[in-house]
């Protein structure tokens, strides 16, 4: 039976992340600049593996399931191959 994942789709349950990394944790594990890789996050959607994570009066966190990670990596090239496509 499909329940009802963070994105609001319909998902079976077997396919919802076991687990999320934060933008902060990505940034030290990768050594990148953490605004250059906010600007290369913030065009991923929750298909992507992104996800934001909120607690009791907190804003949210950015975080990325193993998936969103992989294709962070994936963006990351892109845009060190070419730098000319990210605008700022």
């Amino acid at each position: 039976m499909a329940g009802r994942c963070a994105c609001s789709h319909r998902c079976p349950p077997g396919s919802w992340p076991g687990r999320a990394s934060t933008r902060a944790k990505v940034v030290k594990d990768l050594g990148e600049d953490e605004d250059w890789l906010w600007d290369i996050a913030n065009e991923m959607e929750i298909e992507d593996g992104v996800i934001w994570v909120y607690g009791v009066g907190e804003d949210g966190v950015q975080a990325f399931t193993d998936f969103g990670i992989d294709n962070l990596i994936e963006l990351i090239k892109l845009y060190k191959e070419n730098p000319e496509l990210l605008r700022r």
